[in-house]
């Protein structure tokens, strides 16, 4: 098995995003200067490689300038290693496991984990569907509110459970919402922003969809509490196969998820679906991808401050 040298490499790993990043040439992100005449590239004993100059505002600048990469000192190509891991497994990997196969430390991977998964988080939403068009819509359960009780009586479990909102194009795309519960006034204006309302709906028999069939080219629903699961073009099955990718993957890989952090475990359940082989998109496209989503996005995380003792 050759291990693609973009991930032993710094600087393979360097002009791999510069590829991606820069297909022009190399870009300023202070000033948005793009004229090559007006960028120099800094060499020499005491610059680092891959650092330019901007003519126009006369600062320095890499290719992670601007991205979830800036200001890390892990080393470029475990960064690019991270990102194909994380996009080429099909239910995630574990933080500890990225720890064991980068040699950083676990607070390391975990940090590097969310960087990648913001990355994949796309920067604008186009809605979904249109003319001839099939939207699945459904909502799960996932979790425990992390105010909620340890114990709760059968049947108060949508009080202490995150809800998630997912809305499945057959055929394409997934996307996925953290929300605060199932009721109409919550899920009809997420429904609204990201679907086109030429779009067929398809829902189970919830009652906060029932008005869906005056705003949207068609909707139909099935009737699970009577055990119907198919009727004609009518089922939920394609999200239904989503949750349960998801599933799997929160409960066997990463076994626990902050309440704050699942928008961000969903933007990647998001990315792979939207991203599979089935449509077209293998492993090393996938990672391109993710990489191509890391401008413009910063992620960090207070540190506490050291306590000194007089």
């Amino acid at each position: 098995m050759t291990i693609n040298k973009i991930y032993t490499d710094e600087n393979a790993a360097r002009e791999h995003l510069e590829g991606l990043l820069w297909p022009d040439g190399p870009f300023c992100p202070h000033c948005g200067n793009s004229d090559p005449e007006r960028i120099h590239k800094l060499q020499g004993k005491s610059t680092r490689p891959g650092v330019y100059k901007c003519r126009e505002c006369e600062k320095p600048f890499s290719v992670t300038v601007g991205t979830v990469f800036e200001a890390s000192h892990v080393p470029l190509h475990k960064w690019v290693y991270a990102v194909h891991l994380l996009t080429a497994s099909k239910k995630g990997i574990s933080s500890h496991q990225l720890m064991r196969m980068l040699g950083v430390s676990y607070k390391t991977a975990w940090f590097m984990s969310h960087r990648i998964r913001e990355g994949m988080r796309p920067a604008k939403l186009e809605p979904m569907g249109g003319t001839g068009k099939i939207v699945e819509i459904d909502e799960t359960l996932q979790g425990r509110i992390e105010e909620a009780p340890t114990f709760v009586k059968r049947g108060q479990h949508f009080n202490w459970r995150n809800t998630v909102l997912a809305l499945v194009e057959r055929g394409g795309s997934a996307r996925s919402f953290h929300v605060q519960d199932a009721t109409m006034a919550t899920l009809l204006p997420i429904i609204r922003t990201n679907v086109r309302r030429e779009s067929a709906l398809m829902t189970d028999e919830l009652s906060a969809y029932k008005k869906l069939g005056d705003e949207f080219e068609s909707h139909q629903a099935v009737n699970h509490s009577a055990k119907e699961y198919v009727r004609g073009d009518a089922t939920t099955n394609t999200v239904e196969g989503y949750f349960s990718i998801f599933k799997r993957g929160m409960k066997g890989i990463y076994q626990h998820c902050s309440e704050k952090h699942l928008h961000r475990y969903l933007s990647e359940f998001d990315f792979r679906y939207s991203n599979r082989v089935a449509l077209g998109v293998d492993d090393a496209e996938r990672a391109e991808k993710a990489l191509q989503g890391i401008t413009g996005k910063r992620l960090t995380y207070r540190r506490p401050r050291k306590a000194y003792v007089n």
